[in-house]
């Protein structure tokens, strides 16, 4: 439905309903603004909960009361510190999602944002660096949880939304006054939010002839150029934002060190860290030598869902490089072997 469908049909539905002339062209001009950013016209909470299909009484609890609306958990980082996820319950999860497909969706970030976006894989970020002199990677500190709700708000309000819808769009996506890491909207909004400083820093490498590109909260640079002088540029732009950068996770490689850009060598092809294939190659050689269930006594796994588990590993080392001959073998073998057990599997 274009806008002129829409406003004789609204129009009309609403004359009937006893709409005054200047109500109507006043509703008519709202939704017009929201035509032409390509998002749903939504004019108020009631209107808000018949789209996503919750009672209005439901959304006002969620974003006044959000601590209830969400469980936290811990999951260990790399380093052995732990990060605190807060994901939102069933409900909300389902509203968010209808944010993120109908509205986030609609609105562009930028060229250089590279994770988050619909139909993009990892690789597409790590094409851009592949065979540089240098690569420097800058990590952006406590990244969901530094973005606010009243940056939130601006966003929805950038593609004419009203203020109330825009906060109670805002506080809906938000867990204690910040984009939670969990919600289904946060990666998203992320971008949004960045692309203003995304902009700024490419006008400022394509000057001095340097490849940029942001993967969530991990930036990377390549090319020749001085590093100092960098780092203090994109420093700056990022105060704008409330931002910072992370200088323990700062790192500066030359070609004649491993280039990792996003858990992924770049030096001369892209290729998955040799110790994480060689562990995968010595899982692979003990499935074979004494076979599944036996190697996963012997190592103590318990997942049941293991074979799966070893495939999305393979999978995104095959994504990485279709050609691989060794992997492509491996996936094929664990395939087979998922077939026969789930033929011998008793009924």
């Amino acid at each position: 439905m274009n806008f002129e469908q829409y406003s004789l049909a609204f129009s009309r539905e609403a004359s009937q309903s006893g709409y005054t002339e200047q109500s109507i062209i006043r509703c008519l001009k709202y939704a017009e603004k929201l035509f032409s950013n390509k998002v749903p016209v939504i004019y108020n909470t009631s209107h808000l909960s018949v789209l996503v299909g919750y009672r209005k009484n439901y959304l006002k609890k969620a974003s006044f009361y959000t601590p209830y609306f969400y469980r936290n958990f811990e999951i260990l980082k790399k380093n052995g510190s732990k990060r605190i996820i807060s994901e939102p319950l069933p409900s909300l999860k389902e509203i968010q999602i209808w944010i993120l497909n109908n509205i986030l969706y609609n609105i562009e970030v930028s060229r250089f944002a590279k994770a988050y976006i619909r139909k993009s894989h990892i690789k597409q970020n790590l094409v851009f660096h592949k065979g540089q002199l240098q690569v420097l990677k800058l990590d952006i500190e406590n990244f969901f949880t530094s973005i606010k709700l009243s940056s939130i708000q601006d966003i929805f309000m950038s593609v004419w939304y009203s203020q109330l819808i825009s906060n109670l769009l805002a506080k809906l996506c938000c867990h204690r006054g910040s984009l939670p890491q969990g919600g289904p909207t946060s990666p998203y909004l992320s971008n949004l939010y960045l692309k203003s400083v995304d902009e700024s820093i490419y006008h400022y490498c394509m000057q001095k002839e340097i490849r940029f590109t942001r993967y969530a909260d991990d930036m990377t640079f390549s090319g020749v150029f001085e590093e100092k002088g960098l780092i203090k540029f994109v420093t700056e732009e990022l105060r704008i934002l409330d931002l910072k950068i992370n200088e323990k996770k700062t790192k500066m490689m030359s070609r004649s060190s491993r280039q990792l850009v996003t858990g992924v060598v770049v030096n001369e092809k892209l290729q998955v860290p040799f110790y994480k294939r060689n562990k995968l190659r010595q899982d692979l050689y003990y499935i074979k030598k004494f076979g599944l269930e036996n190697h996963m006594q012997r190592r103590k796994i318990t997942k049941s869902s293991y074979i799966e588990h070893l495939l999305g590993k393979i999978n995104f080392i095959l994504s990485i490089n279709q050609e691989d001959q060794e992997f492509l073998s491996y996936k094929n073998y664990l395939i087979e072997l998922k077939r026969k057990s789930r033929e011998i599997r008793p009924e």
